[in-house]
């Protein structure tokens, strides 16, 4: 029985870990290299990793997206899409994506002559499935080596962490003040009337 319950645990574990890794904003230092708009097909698979369309689109199956494309200071090559999340989730209250791509294209730069940005995003990169991760923000920095704390990161995950220890608290309160109780008054009832079952 032991096995199982490592194994859910495990599983949920591994879930909770991918939700916020998809979900938490993330910070890169790259090159803005162009900026385009594309026709982009949204199948079963990858639907969800998008931003819901046009209420009045006709085609629910395709629409415009934005990406902009960037690289490293490795020269690995980064591509994001650039949608306004709305006040869905995740809750980036983006609705900028028309700002955030002009001004992406006004810090578009080359390699002799680099303008390095911190681009703030959230999502995954899946060749496969076709998805981008979401650009929330662009902030021109210094240069590639430039040190960015994560506050907010870090902010939500204590948060959470707190939540998730009072929650705990006032579980552990609930259980022994009322479910405890409950469990101890069954197991004398049914230990009586198995003695009386048993003419005890």
């Amino acid at each position: 029985m032991r096995w199982p319950r490592i194994t859910v645990l495990l599983v949920l574990g591994a879930l909770i870990v991918a939700f916020f890794h998809y979900t938490l904003p993330k910070r890169d230092i790259l090159r803005i290299t162009q900026t385009e708009v594309i026709r982009q097909d949204f199948s079963g698979f990858n639907r969800i990793f998008y931003a819901r369309g046009d209420t009045g689109n006709a085609q629910l199956n395709s629409r415009d997206l934005r990406l902009i494309n960037t690289v490293d200071a490795q020269g690995q090559v980064h591509v994001f899409r650039n949608e306004d999340t709305g006040f869905g989730w995740p809750p980036y209250f983006k609705l900028d994506s028309s700002d955030v791509q002009a001004e992406a294209a006004n810090l578009i730069s080359t390699q002799r002559d680099p303008t390095w940005v911190a681009v703030t995003h959230y999502g995954w990169r899946s060749r496969i499935l076709t998805t981008y991760p979401n650009i929330v923000g662009l902030r021109q920095v210094d240069g590639p080596d430039v040190t960015l704390i994560p506050w907010m990161p870090v902010a939500i995950l204590v948060f959470i962490g707190l939540l998730g220890l009072a929650l705990w608290r006032i579980w552990e309160r609930f259980e022994a003040r009322v479910i405890d109780p409950i469990y101890d008054r069954a197991a004398v009832f049914w230990s009586k009337s198995r003695n009386r079952f048993r003419g005890k």
